[in-house]
């Protein structure tokens, strides 16, 4: 375990945590709503620092990221606990829990996961991803610090549900981020994943505002958040706050954890694609095989650049730069 960074002690012994917009009020001996961040006498640690749950060598479409050094691949390690309670988690075997109640952590220091990346012949870098990076903050920022020294890139595949200040010291050393948006909708974020919509907006204009590498994941959940005139709002606040350019994925649900709703239809998926295409120049869709949404398109002349099939891609039609060699119009 390891102090965190970012609290303030409260009187009766008891603490607030300032990671996240939750701002958890932690009694003595308690964890706040992540699990893993637990005041111990009127001190907050991080249980999960240095405590693995996953390593492993993904291709970097998997996280999603289409437009950010596609064809290759990027070191991805997870560890427990989740400052969000989303009732459709696909991985809350390891997000819903704590480390006293996880068996399978293994122990690894920033150095071992710096080296792990760099002895891979090709690798580009790591991603911090599998559970919410966000909840082991210091582990994440002391491993991206060493890898930045090392010339490797760093990835964070998050729910942008993190606090401005400490948003700002990891910045520096985040090369790209993959945002999950969640919905549009704040009585969503209240009822299904236990948090708030405004935050995750104010996180993804901060990334934004830095030119750091964006892109976005929707899980669309029918009657929960397919609703075409609320996806409309969202995809113009994108368009609006983002910019057209904006790499936006729509992924299918599948029943999982707490949720029991049927599947998305291919169908739904097809047409909330149409309409985010009509104001984005990149939208794909995940979780599904179908005949249009994999693919990357120059949206100048309209020329096929990227071939995808599952994880398999074809940069035929781009050149080295991220232009277009039809055109030369500027894609990556």
């Amino acid at each position: 375990m390891k102090k965190s960074q970012y609290f303030k002690k409260l009187n009766n012994e008891k603490i607030q945590c300032q990671l996240c917009p939750h701002n958890c009020i932690i009694n003595k001996g308690k964890n706040g709503i992540c699990r893993v961040r637990k005041n111990i006498s009127s001190e907050l640690y991080s249980m999960n620092y240095g405590k693995v749950c996953s390593l492993h060598f993904d291709p970097i479409e998997k996280k999603p990221l289409y437009h950010f050094y596609p064809g290759r691949t990027i070191f991805s390690v997870g560890s427990v606990g989740c400052n969000l309670r989303c009732k459709f988690c696909q991985n809350w075997e390891i997000s819903q829990t704590s480390v006293e109640d996880y068996p399978y952590l293994t122990d690894y220091s920033p150095e071992d996961i710096v080296k792990l990346a760099t002895d891979e012949s090709g690798n580009i870098g790591i991603a911090y991803t599998y559970n919410e990076p966000t909840v082991w903050y210091e582990f994440m920022l002391e491993i991206a610090r060493l890898a930045k020294s090392k010339n490797l890139k760093n990835v964070m595949v998050t729910n942008a549900y993190i606090n401005p200040e400490p948003l700002e010291e990891l910045m520096p050393f985040i090369d790209a981020f993959s945002v999950d948006l969640k919905a549009f909708s704040e009585n969503f974020y209240k009822e299904i994943v236990s948090a708030q919509l405004e935050p995750v907006k104010n996180t993804l204009k901060s990334i934004n505002k830095k030119n750091k590498h964006l892109e976005i994941t929707n899980l669309i959940i029918p009657g929960l958040n397919d609703d075409e005139k609320v996806f409309k709002k969202m995809i113009n606040w994108i368009k609006d706050e983002l910019g057209v350019n904006t790499v936006l994925h729509l992924s299918r649900y599948y029943p999982t954890y707490k949720m029991t709703i049927e599947s998305t239809s291919v169908s739904k998926l097809i047409k909330l694609f149409k309409i985010a295409k009509e104001h984005l120049n990149f939208v794909y869709l995940g979780n599904v095989r179908t005949q249009e949404g994999q693919n990357t398109y120059c949206y100048k002349c309209g020329k096929l650049v990227i071939n995808r099939f599952g994880y398999t891609t074809d940069l035929s039609g781009i050149d080295d730069d991220g232009k277009c060699l039809h055109c030369g119009n500027k894609i990556l």
